[in-house]
């Protein structure tokens, strides 16, 4: 099975038991709506890709790891989006939760996504305790607080934020997951992966910030200049473009150096290049300007 059908299936079993016959058919709806189609699913194809990098020892491990990140990620975008925060109309090329089934159901999906990330961990990996108590342990961490989405949202609330720490919170911290996930789930050591977790969630949040001002909103399926409309940091504020273009290509050196010795790292820092610089091509100063 290759790797898209294994996370989409394995996404789909958690969202039918999840939106079974008992449950409000509304937030059934919205859940599923929530999560598929999905968009590149880079954050669970990186927990895949470090867990075959390492022998993916125990599919069943990296599959729910994978599944539970990519689901708790869809509940960040879900509350992402509201009013309260974003106030953004859409979502990965259509109509975000908040807009299609209103300010409530939106909450109660992104609440729900939440409770099943877990769940989906728990109800996989019942027999498998030794893999289960550390994949709680590093997923919980990136989405709770002190340093986990949670506490990136957060920082959009102070009156005065440091770039680095809120975007490591709100970025990095889930991506460090998807490393030490991957890693954990084939029965790795994982503290050893967080370094290259973060270091590719920052470049990504640096990529990011590109794509808000020199990206499209019909390629990015997401309105742009938002950092600029809520006064957020930007790297490309701080940075200029041709410095926050340097600070990308920096940070994906950093990564590459970072890989922990395992049987596919080579692979593994290829793939890892090609999708990174991806997220980048095609942007230019010039469309900045424009």
């Amino acid at each position: 099975m290759d790797v898209a059908t294994r996370l989409e299936t394995e996404l789909d079993h958690a969202i039918s038991r999840a939106g079974g016959a008992d449950c409000p058919p509304i937030l059934a709806e919205a859940m599923r709506y929530a999560v598929f189609p999905g968009g590149a699913r880079i954050r669970p194809r990186l927990t895949l890709a470090v867990a075959m990098a390492c022998g993916d020892t125990l599919p069943v491990a990296t599959d729910a790891g994978a599944a539970a990140i990519e689901l708790l990620h869809c509940a960040s975008l879900v509350h992402d989006d509201l009013p309260c925060f974003d106030a953004a109309a859409l979502r990965r090329g259509k109509p975000s939760v908040h807009t299609a089934y209103g300010e409530r159901t939106a909450v109660l999906v992104g609440d729900a996504l939440i409770v099943l990330a877990f769940e989906q961990l728990a109800v996989r990996l019942a027999r498998h305790g030794d893999r289960l108590a550390p994949l709680v342990k590093i997923i919980s961490a990136a989405v709770g607080g002190p340093h986990g989405i949670a506490a990136g949202q957060a920082w959009e609330c102070e009156p005065q934020i440091d770039l680095v720490r809120y975007q490591r919170s709100k970025t990095g911290a889930l991506f460090a997951a998807c490393t030490m996930a991957g890693a954990a789930a084939a029965g790795r050591e994982p503290e050893a992966w967080r370094t290259l977790g973060y270091a590719i969630g920052e470049a990504f949040q640096v990529a990011d910030d590109l794509r808000d001002v020199a990206g499209s909103e019909q390629a990015l399926g997401k309105p742009v200049g938002q950092d600029a409309t809520h006064h957020r940091p930007n790297a490309v504020a701080a940075f200029g473009f041709e410095g926050a273009m340097r600070r990308f290509e920096n940070l994906l050196d950093e990564a590459l150096a970072a890989i922990p010795p395992c049987p596919g790292a080579e692979p593994l820092g290829h793939q890892i290049a090609a999708v990174s610089k991806s997220l980048v091509t095609g942007l230019s100063a010039r469309t900045v300007a424009a």
